[in-house]
């Protein structure tokens, strides 16, 4: 089996689990004792508080560890948000941050705080200037991601950094994806990570708040940790998390580049291999193993299925899942593609052969999903480019689910009811009847999935298509499409 989402959680580093296993022996008891055994437990504490704090680049008394990523978020939030009560609620956020900084804030908000969301481009970048503009005289706290869990895009970090502090607003950086590829940059107050993004253990998280933030550790106080982390530290796994990340910074600008010409050669490959695919992303600002490419009349879920029983695990940000009926949330706020998405995210020490191998398989893998849907083919594409001739237009046989909007304009306009059915179907059925109206002719998809308001939009760009809105319905929404070609 061949593991491709380290994005998700990287394999434990060799090194960690030496440390860990280590640490157990020395480091089981507690390090705010004075005898022996507590002191010994503490030197290994604070080697490894040094350690992290050199790689992120702080002072050892800014950083505590966490027993999550997710903890050092909530943490770091809400002590930032309650130090800062005093200047006002607000809080800015970008569109695509991970479902913690996006679940904390939506708490804030809950409870009476202000939130502005900043949208993001195409590639799921921020633009520094609308960040800026976001930044008031009542905003308590600033957070940005350092790098996309999703799409791999990489944020300026640095020019948000510096317009914060221009302002006096604290910015908080989750910097999970990026830490093990190197410090972030720029004048950040607070910083998080999470162990098990770069080859530590989970259940390891880490939280810095630089010298001068105003910060109120939130809940019952603790003497562990300066109060912000209450309860026993996990010694051994913290050990390990430290000693891993020293390890994979040794390691990582050698590892980047080669992982960086592996994920290249899948994001160029890609669209050759599969018709109908658009790779997301920034293509040069990215982590260097993650790319992220989505396929037009692909069950995400299906796909992803078929692809572990090829021997590939990767993820998906697509919203066919059993789990949900929304798109993801990162996908969405880039306004591309969310049917049959791909997330391949490679470990440190992937092989050409294994890429190479993916590649093989991917094809007839998305292929085989596509035909048991019945979508459209690589070859149906003349349908969709007006190849057919009009008089076999009024000889094709309707199609459930697809009614003429109007018999005198001799199918000017089609309706594709597609309600009570989840994507990619809805897509699906519009491709296939896009051909059967005349130019200048349309498409009406009633569809109640969320994921065609991102995917009909989609699949008009990639098709050369007009969208030209939406409209509500009792059961659903409207989706007009255009043909202009």
């Amino acid at each position: 089996m061949v593991y491709f989402d380290a994005a998700s959680a990287a394999p434990l580093h060799p090194v960690a689990r030496q440390a860990l296993l280590a640490s157990l022996d020395e480091g089981w008891a507690d390090p705010a004792r004075l005898y022996r055994e507590g002191r010994r437990a503490r030197m290994l504490l604070d080697a490894a508080r040094e350690a992290a704090a050199e790689a992120v680049g702080c002072r050892p008394d800014e950083l505590v560890f966490t027993p999550s990523g997710t903890r050092a978020v909530h943490a770091g939030m809400a002590g930032a948000l309650a130090g800062r009560r005093r200047v006002g609620g607000h809080l800015i956020v970008s569109a695509v941050e991970h479902s913690s900084v996006l679940h904390a804030a939506e708490a804030h908000e809950a409870a009476g705080g202000s939130l502005t969301r900043v949208p993001v481009d195409r590639a799921g970048a921020v633009d520094p200037a609308a960040y800026a503009a976001a930044l008031g005289e009542d905003t308590a706290l600033a957070c940005l991601q350092s790098a996309n869990h999703e799409v791999g895009t990489e944020q300026p970090v640095a020019r948000v950094a510096e317009a914060c502090r221009a302002a006096g607003v604290p910015l908080l950086v989750d910097a999970a994806q990026s830490l093990g590829w190197g410090p972030v940059e720029g004048d950040w107050s607070l910083l998080t990570g999470s162990a098990h993004k770069w080859g530590g253990p989970s259940g390891v998280g880490l939280l810095v708040v630089r010298k001068g933030v105003r910060f109120a550790p939130q809940g019952p106080g603790d003497e562990r940790e300066s109060g912000r982390a209450p309860g026993f530290e996990n010694l051994p796994a913290v050990v390990a998390a430290a000693a891993s990340l020293r390890a994979v910074r040794a390691e990582a600008a050698a590892e980047a580049g080669r992982l960086r010409e592996l994920t290249e050669r899948i994001r160029a490959r890609v669209p050759l291999l599969v018709p109908d695919a658009e790779v997301v992303g920034d293509p040069e600002h990215r982590l260097p193993g993650v790319v992220t490419f989505s396929c037009l009349y692909v069950d995400g879920e299906t796909l992803l299925h078929e692809l572990d029983r090829a021997g590939f695990s990767v993820s998906s940000g697509s919203s066919c899942t059993s789990s949900t009926l929304t798109p993801s949330h990162v996908l969405k706020a880039m306004g591309v593609l969310s049917e049959g998405n791909v997330r391949v995210s490679l470990p440190p020490g992937t092989s050409t052969e294994d890429v190479e191998r993916f590649l093989e398989v991917l094809p007839g893998t998305v292929a085989a999903v596509r035909e048991r849907l019945g979508a459209p083919t690589g070859t149906a594409h003349d349908r969709e480019e007006g190849g057919r001739e009009e008089g076999a237009r009024e000889e094709r046989p309707r199609e459930e689910g697809v009614s003429e909007e109007s018999a005198p304009k001799a199918r000017a306009g089609l309706v594709v009811d597609a309600i009570g059915r989840r994507c990619p179907i809805p897509v699906i059925e519009l491709a296939k009847v896009i051909g059967d109206v005349p130019v200048g002719g349309t498409v009406r998809v009633l569809a109640d999935d969320e994921a065609a308001r991102l995917d009909i939009p989609a699949w008009c760009e990639m098709r050369g298509q007009e969208y030209a809105g939406e409209e509500p319905t009792e059961t659903g929404t409207a989706y007009l499409v255009r043909r202009i070609r």
